[in-house]
């Protein structure tokens, strides 16, 4: 799912800004034959995501280097778990650590959060999505990470589908005015979907032929009542102020979709370390 002309222009970006043009360390202290083992281990339990990024770190560094992938992306792991074997140049082995346990702890924390989540909400007909709060440059990373993890991807920018917020709504004068502008301009695989703060604006918004309908900051009360209206006209998602703790409640009010941005801005990293012999 990741293109790695894609991967490679972040990872060379990353060693670029961490090793400039020389690794005063490794440079002056390690011979530059000097052949090295190394391993990749969980020090948390959760899913893992980013083995093959990790994996094209040190390919990029030096290409003879050999990595072996124990466990796959997707996959759980405990403490202790050997997640991958590297061999090569010892040197290359510690250039790029740094930059392979940044990418792989972040994604692997986005992975897990995902997993946590979407079981969650299991046994209700809701699923967990991310959203386009995202870092700068990394999104697909991210976005697959979430994949992993078990959850769903919400569109990757604003040329995927029209999302009407309500800033859109009050510049362009409301919402029946703006859905039906847009029907008048976008393709037919275009989807049209429209922020909500109310119900009469959900009302609004169904009248209005929205595909997809936001439920903004609503709580579940409203919500269930927002479900009742709606009766399977336009799908509904859940956003805003989403937590732990009121996620299960969000589900069972019968909503299609729970839009989550914490699972990309503010995720905490994995624990995972690398050990070289």
């Amino acid at each position: 799912m990741l293109n790695r002309f894609y991967v490679d222009d972040i990872i060379r970006t990353a060693l670029k800004e961490d090793i400039n043009y020389i690794d005063v360390t490794t440079d002056f202290l390690i011979p530059a034959a000097q052949e090295g083992e190394g391993r990749l281990m969980s020090k948390a339990e959760g899913i893992v995501c980013g083995t093959e990024v990790a994996a094209r770190v040190f390919e990029l560094i030096d290409p003879d280097t050999s990595v072996d992938i124990l466990i796959p992306d997707g996959s759980a792991v405990k403490y202790g778990d050997d997640i991958m074997k590297l061999r090569g140049k010892t040197g290359a082995l510690l250039k790029g650590e740094r930059t392979a346990l940044n990418l792989i702890q972040h994604m692997s924390g986005i992975a897990t959060a995902a997993n946590k989540y979407s079981r969650l909400v299991e046994g209700t007909r809701a699923t967990i999505a991310d959203t386009r709060k995202t870092l700068p440059g990394l999104r697909p990373l991210q976005k697959y990470a979430v994949f992993c993890g078990g959850a769903r991807n919400h569109r990757y920018n604003l040329s995927d589908a029209a999302m009407i917020k309500d800033n859109h709504i009050d510049a362009a004068g409301g919402i029946t005015k703006a859905v039906t502008k847009l029907r008048s301009k976008t393709g037919h695989m275009t989807k049209i979907e429209v922020e909500t703060r109310s119900l009469d604006e959900l009302r609004e918004a169904l009248e209005a032929g929205a595909d997809i309908i936001m439920l903004d900051n609503m709580s579940p009360e409203l919500m269930k009542q927002a479900v009742e209206i709606t009766d399977g006209r336009a799908l509904l998602e859940a956003s805003g102020g989403i937590t732990d703790e009121t996620l299960r409640a969000v589900a069972e009010t019968g909503v299609d979709i729970i839009s989550v941005g914490a699972l990309t801005h503010s995720v905490k990293a994995f624990d995972i370390s690398m050990y070289i012999n």
